[in-house]
């Protein structure tokens, strides 16, 4: 067996067998995931949420999904229809993608490279593209405005993002994933992670994962009351689905980004208590929860308030926060706590 796997058809199945593991057990988690992000919205509003198709209406997410499959699809009589699929499927294919140098524990990744971030940083940059193709080829106002609209609130919180990022790259000396959640290793347990020296930076980039991925409270590009549901307005069936699905598996990849930069990944948070995957996993559930949370108890930003924040506050503090982490590093203040690579991880 081994002999087979070291020939290049062997590599290959290996290769797309890991790649339909990881992809298949992420899509099962998401339609759990949106049951649970229903619950909890249910909850905080004193009402029942999904409970009728499956055992406290655990398959109500495969049933939403089955209604979506077989629905007609409806293209609208304008619409560039080459663009008008290839949208969908762009905004569904790059999330998946991404999940190729997220790793789940120690080995356990698809593709371990030193540049992950940057990988994870150009297929973010691609997504854009699905929103506005999707706008631009219904050919309508209504998803046009949202698709610009979603457009340039993308790209003005992906700066944030990467300037916070850049914080975290400089304290590792690493842009792999691996090396930045060992760099978090250390006898103190949760608070050798990335959450204390980089306190200030945990709210931001929090915040503006909520902005990259259009959740509540800045979904004003599926504002309904301005754009009549945003871009994918004039999606149905299929297409619709794909979109939606890409969104939410967008947001699961930011508590994962966020889980692995600020707290230790796949570590554990009391010293003695083993590591493994499932550390990983509750603490991306947790994340989830909480921006569930915040969907359910928040009001919605105005447009001009959302820009205001991305560009006159997040920008600047961001930018201020990578010179104070160079400055910290360099002259390794508190015995290198904020410049790991000296410590030895």
């Amino acid at each position: 067996m081994a002999e087979f796997l070291a020939t290049p058809f062997g590599t290959f199945l290996l290769i797309l067998g890991q790649c339909l593991l990881v992809t298949v057990c992420i899509l099962v988690a998401l339609a759990f995931l949106m049951y649970a992000d229903r619950k909890i919205w249910a909850a905080v509003q004193m009402r029942r949420g999904p409970n009728v198709v499956g055992v406290f209406g655990l398959l109500q997410s495969f049933a939403d999904f089955g209604k979506y499959i077989i629905k007609e699809i409806v293209v609208p009589a304008g619409a560039d229809k080459s663009v008008y699929f290839i949208a969908p499927m762009l905004s569904f294919i790059l999330p998946v993608i991404a999940w190729a140098v997220i790793p789940w524990n120690t080995g356990w990744v698809i593709s371990d490279i030193n540049v992950a971030i940057l990988y994870i940083f150009a297929v973010s940059s691609l997504e854009v593209y699905g929103v506005i193709m999707g706008g631009w080829a219904s050919n309508s106002k209504y998803p046009f405005l949202g698709s610009l609209r979603s457009a340039a609130q993308m790209v003005s919180y992906e700066v944030s993002i990467g300037l916070i990022i850049i914080g975290v790259i400089i304290s590792t000396g690493s842009m792999n994933f691996g090396a930045i959640v060992d760099a978090q290793r250390g006898s103190f347990g949760l608070f050798n992670w990335y959450w204390l020296p980089h306190l200030p930076m945990v709210a931001l980039f929090f915040i503006s994962a909520l902005a990259e991925t259009n959740r509540p409270p800045f979904d004003l590009p599926e504002a309904e009351s301005e754009l009549v549901a945003g871009y994918q307005v004039e999606y149905s069936s299929t297409p619709f689905l794909l979109f939606m699905i890409g969104e939410l598996m967008a947001v699961v990849l930011m508590c994962a980004l966020i889980s692995l930069l600020f707290f230790g990944g796949w570590l554990s948070p009391i010293p003695g208590l083993p590591d493994g995957v499932w550390w990983m996993v509750i603490k991306m559930a947790l994340c989830f929860f909480a921006i569930s949370m915040v969907k359910a108890i928040t009001p919605r930003y105005r447009y001009d308030q959302l820009m205001r924040i991305g560009w006159k506050v997040f920008l600047p503090l961001s930018l201020a926060w990578v010179v104070i982490v160079a400055f910290l590093a360099k002259f390794e203040i508190l015995g290198g706590f904020w410049a790991r690579w000296t410590i030895g991880s």
